[in-house]
């Protein structure tokens, strides 16, 4: 959260004229529910298995940037999912300026206790090792967006040739 993943993907889509899908405004959508009644009607549990549920669909997606809530590739197999047909990049950022940037949102259900820095700090080193998975991890703390843009777009691009032109 809070690291640019839904500005970034909307910029990109639009850059490389493909569709954008923000997982957490899909879900909404489809449980007519804002995230944080979902989490609080139903439970993360429950909403981790929509989250699945989406993974599996995204198999079949071709020509999109998805922006995936922070939490969807740290758990199960979701990470080696996606991978299995999709660049994945993991856009990142210190917890410091993650909390100044989500400080004054209320719509973030994991940062509703006592302490949100140091939820932000534990939810980190939780999903440290999934979001280190990905094809392209870029730190976004200090980076203006095009420049994240530039770096994705080149390495996607480098990913795509490679791709094409291995054995």
């Amino acid at each position: 959260m809070g690291v640019g993943k839904s500005t970034m993907g909307r910029h990109l889509a639009a850059s490389l004229k493909l569709k954008f899908v923000d997982t957490d405004e899909l879900i909404e959508e489809r449980e007519q529910k804002s995230i944080p009644e979902i989490f609080s009607l139903q439970g993360e549990d429950y909403f981790r298995n929509v989250e699945r549920k989406l993974v599996l669909e995204m198999l079949d997606w071709d020509g999109r940037v998805i922006s995936t809530g922070g939490g969807l590739v740290a758990f199960g197999d979701n990470m080696e999912q996606l991978k299995q047909s999709a660049f994945v990049v993991s856009l990142w950022a210190s917890a410091e300026t993650i909390y100044s940037r989500v400080k004054r949102q209320s719509h973030r259900p994991l940062l509703q206790g006592e302490d949100p820095l140091e939820t932000i700090r534990s939810l980190l080193a939780s999903r440290k090792s999934a979001y280190q998975l990905a094809d392209l991890m870029i730190n976004t703390d200090t980076r203006p967006m095009r420049q994240v843009s530039q770096i994705i777009v080149r390495a996607f691009r480098e990913a795509s040739y490679q791709s094409r032109h291995s054995a």
